[in-house]
């Protein structure tokens, strides 16, 4: 809880909204739902059934919304699966102000200039 605090705060003071915050995927997958956001971060290890590469794939093949994981692990074999859901970037932690707002402002731009 501690973290979530830390990053919706880091979020907030670089001018970002947080719409919602979920520790589970199938939570994660209904609030995005109503909600609609720009963009989503996304932990690997997420507590319930789903892990954050299969929510995220999930929220990929549903939504289309452009996600970031944001995680302690970066094994090959993880890196290789999270690869496959497609993200806009990879972020590990511990992780900097500098590095989630560079990271978020390339997928957003990225996402526009698809649309264009």
């Amino acid at each position: 809880m501690i973290l979530k605090l830390d990053l919706q705060n880091r979020l907030e003071n670089l001018n970002y909204d947080v719409v919602g915050m979920s520790d589970n995927g199938y939570d994660a997958i209904e609030q995005i739902g109503k909600l609609s956001p720009d963009i989503i971060l996304m932990d690997i290890v997420i507590k319930g059934e789903l892990n954050g590469i299969e929510t995220a794939q999930i929220i990929n093949d549903k939504f289309q919304i452009p996600f970031i994981y944001m995680s302690a692990y970066y094994d090959d074999g993880i890196l290789d699966n999270a690869a496959k859901t497609q993200p806009e970037g990879y972020i590990t932690k511990p992780y900097d102000d500098v590095l989630i707002r560079t990271t978020i402002e390339i997928a957003l731009r990225k996402r526009k200039y698809k649309t264009e």
